[in-house]
């Protein structure tokens, strides 16, 4: 009777190919973070380049008007104005009768002008009227309209004037 060796704890053989196929993946990601890590290198240096350049103090002042100036500092009041609360007493008082085309505020008076385009004088009047019960903005007042003849549906364009209550002078 011929012996027969039973092991258990000997492996199956491997493939060769796993292992290659392994150690060829992980090279090409190796490869795409190095190049990525160069990439990023070369723009964090050129990053750095332009703060640098940012951070010195130029060697030559320009030179501003005054006008410019008052326009610049104009600007700078226009943009600390408390808005939210215009725009939400604006919005409140819509209706699909009226579009506004604008809104310009004169921070020296602390007045708002508001200009816009409504189906009809009445539905401007309406505006006019919800605007004056809002929080934000006090002496509510219709400063002109006209009705566009050469439009043929004659919308009635208009102007509001009003104190805007938040405006700090």
């Amino acid at each position: 009777m011929q012996r027969i060796e039973l092991d258990f704890i000997r492996r199956a053989p491997r493939s060769r190919w796993a292992g290659r196929v392994l150690f060829a993946v992980s090279l090409g990601i190796a490869g795409d973070m190095a190049f990525s890590y160069a990439e990023l290198a070369t723009t964090v240096k050129a990053n750095e380049a332009v703060v640098a350049r940012a951070h010195h103090p130029r060697k030559a002042v320009q030179n501003v008007s005054n006008d410019e100036l008052a326009a610049a500092r104009d600007t700078v009041d226009r943009l600390g104005l408390p808005w939210p609360r215009l725009f939400s007493a604006l919005e409140a008082a819509a209706n699909d009768r009226v579009a506004l085309l604008a809104i310009e505020p004169d921070t020296k008076t602390g007045t708002v002008k508001i200009s816009g385009d409504s189906k009809d004088y009445l539905a401007a009047l309406t505006y006019v009227l919800n605007l004056s019960q809002s929080d934000a903005l006090s002496n509510v007042q219709l400063v002109r309209h006209e009705v566009k003849q050469n439009d043929p549906q004659h919308p009635v364009a208009f102007s509001i004037s009003a104190a805007w209550n938040e405006v700090k002078r």
